[in-house]
């Protein structure tokens, strides 16, 4: 049987339950740190993360035996786990239904990292739903 060769990336975004601004700094940065190891254990390829106080954005490699929605169940269920074990919040915390998700070309992935690492940034000009919006017209960022 032949090797197979894939190439596929993604750019993932998803929220907060209602865009609540519940991931503040010093629980955000280590939720980052825990998506990484997460993933790593898991076999899969996150290359980026970062995000503000209501949303999280990945850059992932897809493996060919992996499907979006698998990975993405795996990554938000084991990381809303996480955070409730560990978070200080009233309730329960729980990320939004469903997420977004955009291919990239091999010729983006700089821009696409970029981007993602500068969230903090960006965020000062631009919520999450105008983001959303803008990207999903155009598939392209700033």
């Amino acid at each position: 049987m032949p090797k197979t060769l894939s190439i596929v990336w993604i750019h993932v975004i998803w929220s907060t339950k209602n865009r609540e601004p519940l991931l503040v700094k010093s629980i955000r940065y280590d939720l980052f740190n825990y998506l990484k190891s997460y993933s790593e254990q898991n076999g899969i390829l996150l290359d980026t993360v970062n995000g503000v106080e209501d949303h999280v954005h990945l850059l992932l490699r897809l493996k060919p035996i992996q499907s979006i929605s698998e990975v993405m169940n795996s990554l938000k269920g084991a990381s809303s786990r996480w955070v409730n074990l560990v978070g200080e919040f009233e309730g329960q915390f729980k990320w939004q239904n469903g997420y977004g998700v955009f291919s990239v070309g091999e010729e983006h992935i700089k821009k696409v990292r970029s981007y993602i690492y500068d969230q903090e940034m960006h965020h000062k000009s631009e919520d999450y739903r105008s983001e959303i919006m803008r990207i999903s017209k155009s598939s392209s960022l700033p």
